[in-house]
């Protein structure tokens, strides 16, 4: 099978209720009705899960559908004139699979408290449902990355040989704190489990915690990190899954060699070796992907660096992609009936708020975006008792965090006076 089309493709991601997949007999009757609705629907909603009038009953067998056209346009949907692609899935409930990756499971007999070594997460996972929509960034950016994925995939399944062509489906994200890199990359693997789902039985996404990795005894983490891998590898092994591998602050496990002084633990070039060499073993498997984030891509390893395949810069948000979070945000807000339902570009036509607290807050990551409506709440319901059913008007609200922000912003002042006086 092919996990590419072309940009006429549309993509149907239909989400269904339970756990357990449908029968054939079950998806190819949900198929007709949709394909029935698109053709008769003046306006689909695209990148929001929605579930059509169509398929509201009692006995329902559908939780929501997600509808994505493969070049990210806003054309309106034609029917006629693309090809729909269905993927059909259950989001699957969290559970505690961390046993499989401790650092007890993974051959440490050093006498300390087990720690978890790795988070291990099946996918499609209920927890990260809505998570890729709700990842606001500059056009296209997603959208790269996840053909790129796909690519890569093909690559390994049409058995291209790696040394005529590299690719060693490695992908690394990099920039500020707070920009989402590894959210993303949790959202990129759910996404990878959806579009795949008809090549692999599994999706597995084991999240690397790389600070757990170093042992109180010296010699031990290098040790640690080879036994983690070769866990990972007993699941790549399985052709039936497809295995993302997620290490986060990727600069704790291949800090630079080269930065490294004579004073440095031996063990910690020991981690280095241990990474890169595990690495080189497992891309010879066709189904595994390595996602990779860092704070401080300068100080990765030039070695771990060349082999990325990918190496892309997540920065803070630009103005387009600021007032689409505070849309999404205010959006959420009214549907939680937390806000008057009001047209948002009527307000911002009227009285411009929208526009002048998205242009006070260049700058800023998207975690600090998301939190503003919590402050902003609390900023205006300070003066007033609790009430459950209390519903902000929109401009009311706009104030409100506009006045968040400036405080956000004059803590932020302080903070970097404090340390420069420090120094």
């Amino acid at each position: 099978m092919s996990f590419l089309s072309n940009s006429s493709t549309i993509h149907v991601e239909v989400r269904l209720r339970g756990n357990v997949a449908r029968s054939n007999e079950s998806r190819a009757s949900i198929e007709t009705t949709l394909q029935e609705y698109f053709q008769s629907a003046r306006n689909v909603p695209r990148n929001i899960a929605f579930l059509p009038d169509p398929l509201h009953d009692e006995n329902q067998l559908v939780e929501s559908v997600l509808v994505e056209r493969d070049n990210g346009d806003g054309q309106p949907l034609k029917a006629t004139e693309n090809r729909f692609r269905f993927h059909f899935y259950a989001a699957k409930p969290w559970e505690a699979q961390n046993g499989l990756f401790s650092s007890a499971a993974c051959g440490d007999s050093d006498g300390l408290d087990s720690v978890v070594a790795a988070n291990h997460y099946l996918l499609p996972a209920a927890e990260f449902v809505g998570l890729w929509e709700n990842l606001i960034y500059e056009p296209g950016l997603k959208e790269k990355l996840l053909k790129f994925a796909l690519s890569a995939l093909m690559f390994s399944q049409h058995n291209v040989d790696k040394n005529v062509i590299a690719c060693n489906r490695l992908i690394l994200l990099h920039g500020p704190p707070g920009t989402g890199k590894t959210s993303l990359c949790k959202a990129l693997a759910q996404k990878l489990a959806i579009r795949t789902e008809g090549k692999y039985a599994y999706t597995h996404l084991v999240e690397i915690n790389s600070h757990s990795l170093f042992s109180k005894w010296f010699s031990e983490s290098g040790k640690l990190v080879a036994r983690l891998f070769e866990k990972i590898a007993e699941l790549v092994a399985d052709s039936n899954n497809l295995v993302c591998v997620l290490i986060d602050e990727v600069e704790s496990l291949a800090y630079a060699r080269s930065a490294m002084s004579s004073n440095e633990p031996r063990d910690a070039m020991r981690v280095v070796n241990a990474v890169l060499t595990k690495l080189d073993d497992i891309k010879f498997f066709p189904n595994v992907l390595i996602f990779a984030t860092s704070n401080l891509a300068q100080s990765i390893d030039l070695a771990f660096l060349d082999r990325a395949d990918i190496r892309l810069f997540i920065g803070y948000p630009g103005m387009s992609a600021i007032r689409a979070i505070y849309k999404s945000m205010l959006f959420e807000l009214m549907s939680a009936k937390v806000l008057q339902r009001e047209g948002l570009e009527a307000e911002d036509a009227e009285e411009g708020l929208l526009t002048q607290l998205a242009e006070r807050s260049v700058g800023l990551s998207g975690r600090t975006l998301r939190k503003l409506p919590l402050l902003a709440h609390a900023q205006y319901t300070s003066s007033a008792l609790f009430e459950m059913d209390q519903k902000i008007s929109l401009s009311d609200f706009l104030d409100a965090m506009l006045e968040a922000l400036e405080q956000h912003l004059a803590e932020q002042r302080l903070l970097k006076l404090e340390s420069l006086e420090e120094l």
